[in-house]
């Protein structure tokens, strides 16, 4: 790499924590409080894929300018009726909305974080709103330098103000900047504005059976097996 990154900026949703198995298990325990079976699983990728027509409704104006938090609670008045949902008490399903706040990190996450905070500043650079991010980093231990969100901007990713503003706020150039994500869409977006990129594998992002994104060969600056191996390949002393 000619220039020398100095920060790392990070997905969240599916890069760092597991979105799919922490949803997927919520759900199903609200579901078995009621007595009600279905396929929580699907509820969970049928949630996750209501995401990114919820923004585009912000960006057309059909929306005023809003938090995840409030997106994730109009994606799930939604989907909860296919799903049998539709008879839990409204606080509940306030209750479980919050489950984004909630979710698990990878096995390697904190332990990969540990080692590139020694070397590099580290961020979330996230869709996620700031109280989101931030009650997650402190239910999961996640040791991040400072917590950057979409929410900041007022843009969620990937429209370029996020990327320039996560680089402009850390007081460095983009071409400092590096984000690593499971994401290739992310991850082009990225660089089409100047930042370096990372490509974590996160074979199971989407669930056990799910499918690996294509990314040709040597389209990012570097891919990792997960957050230890870039940390690895980053240089960074104790791996």
């Amino acid at each position: 790499m000619n220039t020398r990154i100095k920060a790392i900026a990070f997905d969240v949703f599916g890069t760092v924590v597991d979105w799919h198995g922490g949803i997927s298990a919520e759900a199903a325990a609200v579901a078995e409080r009621h007595g009600i079976s279905g396929d929580w699983d699907r509820f969970a990728a049928d949630w996750r894929a209501g995401y990114p027509h919820a923004m585009n409704r912000v960006r057309n104006g059909e929306l005023p300018w809003t938090r995840i938090d409030g997106l994730h609670r109009l994606i799930l008045d939604e989907v909860a009726p296919r799903h049998g949902l539709n008879g839990i008490p409204k606080a509940e399903l306030d209750e479980l909305n919050l489950a984004w706040h909630r979710l698990p990190a990878w096995p390697d996450s904190v332990q990969g974080l540990t080692l590139l905070k020694s070397t590099f500043t580290i961020t979330t650079l996230s869709n996620g709103n700031f109280s989101l991010l931030t009650e997650m980093a402190k239910r999961a231990g996640l040791p991040w330098d400072c917590v950057i969100s979409a929410e900041l901007f007022h843009h969620y990713k990937p429209d370029r103000e996020t990327y320039l503003g996560c680089a402009d706020l850390l007081g460095i150039a983009p071409g400092e900047l590096m984000l690593a994500a499971c994401h290739p869409e992310d991850l082009r977006a990225a660089r089409e504005h100047g930042l370096r990129t990372a490509y974590i594998t996160r074979a199971h992002e989407h669930g056990k059976e799910a499918r690996l994104p294509r990314v040709a060969e040597g389209e990012f600056d570097l891919r990792a097996n997960d957050i230890v191996d870039l940390a690895r390949q980053m240089g960074c002393d104790g791996v």
